[in-house]
């Protein structure tokens, strides 16, 4: 799932990275072996070309990471959280349509 418009975290890049982006970050807690999650990525893809520049899209592997994913309480994935100056301020959680997601961003981009 490797992308350029979509920036992977890790549980030490996590807090820096978010800390380093003044505009929103969604991020997508996922795992390889779920399918929800196969499902929603071209859609994260689709949206991270549309918002380039209004909103940053991240990625979280919960089996490779399991800190951020735990710190977060993220239980069921995919979840989407969206962050805004560093604080948790909306949070989507299942495959959703890409409409439902575009409603939460441009309610916070």
């Amino acid at each position: 799932m490797a992308s350029s418009t979509i920036v992977h975290l890790t549980d030490s890049s996590f807090d820096s990275t978010l800390a380093a982006h003044a505009e929103p970050v969604i991020v997508d807690f996922w795992a390889e072996w779920c399918g929800p999650c196969k499902a929603i990525a071209p859609v994260l893809e689709e949206l991270a070309q549309e918002y380039a520049g209004k909103v940053t899209i991240a990625k979280v592997n919960v089996d490779e990471h399991p800190g951020v994913a735990a710190r977060y309480q993220v239980r069921s994935i995919p979840t989407l959280l969206f962050f805004k100056g560093g604080q948790v301020i909306d949070q989507v959680i299942g495959a959703v349509p890409k409409t439902q997601i575009k409603k939460r961003l441009d309610a916070v981009a």
